[in-house]
């Protein structure tokens, strides 16, 4: 696979505040990201740097090996839907779309105009009078009609209904599959998107916290449920990023994929194994970086 984007040692600062901290990433072309982490993580701030709508304190940036700043042969292969994305007060959705047609080499007018209907996005609505669900609906056109070999989708979801949602994923799913490009998707909702992406990449507080195959991290973590004196025994030394109980019964989220011979264990001590979903892996692993030395304790 062709490398898409190269970051080296990026660090971004606002006065007395790390956006980004020491970041260093490789992305490889051909696949969907999802980039996840809490509000002011420093997701926007990465992707407006690989965009050139933002400048690196220090560190090394290159998008399909070049720097993106100013410069046309890098920005042309990119489209950046921004949750901000702010337009004319006189606008209309048309406008966007014609610019967009314009810039965008691989732009595809008859899917944005099936978009449009899937939608319902009015059309002789100026864009300042639109919904929030709507104003997002016009980024999301763009980003999937432009066809960009690299996309960048910031919170695209914001005010869309479920149905909305799902018409956006289904659509990604459908042409990233008939035009494979690279699509980096960043998302709060976690589990809606998990099924979506093939890579993971975490960040947390400026820093990379993990970056990985989608399958591989689920793979990451496992919750045991029993008696609790049995799931402690069995749990022993190993690192554990969750525990809850009630009365006799613990939940016990541990690290490290099991073995069969652990599974088999586990099953002999009358305990029971049960997954973890994308989202408590990343809310787990998030909340131990923040604070390493505490076992969070909840009711089941």
């Amino acid at each position: 696979m062709t490398t898409v984007i190269e970051v080296q040692n990026l660090t971004k600062r606002y006065k007395d505040t790390r956006a980004l901290d020491d970041v260093s990433l490789t992305l490889e072309g051909g696949h969907i990201y999802g980039l996840l982490g809490r509000n002011g993580a420093g997701k926007t701030t990465l992707m407006s740097i690989l965009t050139a709508q933002n400048f690196e304190t220090s560190g090394s940036v290159r998008v399909f090996g070049e720097h993106p700043y100013e410069n046309s042969r890098v920005l042309s292969r990119i489209c950046f839907v921004r949750e901000s994305q702010k337009y004319p007060d006189d606008a209309y959705p048309r406008h966007a779309f014609t610019a967009a047609r314009l810039f965008f080499p691989n732009w595809d007018q008859a899917l944005a105009d099936e978009l449009i209907a899937e939608f319902q996005l009015p059309m002789k609505q100026t864009i300042k009078k639109l919904s929030r669900g709507q104003l997002s609906a016009v980024g999301v056109i763009i980003g999937l009609a432009s066809r960009a070999e690299l996309t960048f989708f910031d919170e695209p979801y914001l005010g869309l209904d479920a149905v909305a949602r799902q018409i956006f994923y289904d659509r990604l799913i459908e042409d990233y599959a008939e035009h494979p490009r690279t699509i980096i998707l960043s998302s709060h909702l976690i589990d809606e998107v998990s099924n979506l992406i093939e890579k993971v990449i975490v960040i947390d507080q400026g820093r990379i916290l993990l970056n990985d195959d989608t399958d591989a991290v689920r793979d990451r973590a496992v919750t045991v449920v029993g008696d609790a004196a049995a799931v402690d025994s069995w749990v022993g030394d190993r690192e554990v990023l969750h525990r809850e109980s009630l009365g006799r019964v613990a939940s016990v989220t541990v690290l490290g994929a099991l073995s069969p011979a652990e599974r088999a264990e586990v099953s002999g001590l009358g305990l029971d194994l049960a997954p973890v979903s994308l989202q408590q892996l990343i809310v787990r692993l998030t909340q131990k970086a923040e604070n390493p030395s505490a076992v969070k304790e909840g009711a089941l």
